[in-house]
């Protein structure tokens, strides 16, 4: 690797490429699956919200409102989501996981916890839960 005075030391540099490796390494688990970290996010939103509209679920995951549509219809043709139109405002649709939704998040949940096992381990437990710590500070006060 081609080495940068300025970008090592940078903390932005370093959080992403910790990100890329965090983020390729759970892709390919879950490619065994046929499913992205997005949607995976998605799915886990929708268990956790019942009922939950597009547009919520685009803003707590900071994803384009097309980019998310996109989304959902393709977990919707594979049947893992359910979309209806809102009985409170028919302008929005509300999700609900169907029970191949379900059953697919019990199988993903196992890939990401090796994931984070691998990223502990990597790390090291105590690294591991200072980081956790840190950027639970930084999220918390974004």
């Amino acid at each position: 690797m081609l080495a940068s005075a300025d970008l090592s030391r940078s903390l932005g540099y370093r959080i992403r490429r910790a990100q890329l490796w965090v983020f390729k390494d759970v892709s390919r688990r879950l490619a065994a699956f046929d499913i992205s970290p997005a949607q995976f996010s998605v799915l886990s939103v929708i268990e956790a919200n019942p009922g939950v509209n597009q547009l919520a679920i685009a803003q707590s995951l900071s994803i384009e409102r097309a980019g998310l549509g996109r989304l959902v219809d393709h977990l919707e043709r594979r049947g893992l989501v359910q979309r209806s139109a809102s009985a409170i405002n028919r302008r929005y649709y509300v999700l609900h996981l169907t029970n191949s939704g379900v059953a697919l998040l019990g199988r993903l949940r196992p890939a990401i916890a090796e994931s984070e096992k691998s990223l502990a381990a990597r790390i090291g437990p105590r690294a591991y839960k200072e980081l956790q710590r840190a950027l639970s500070i930084f999220l918390d006060e974004a």
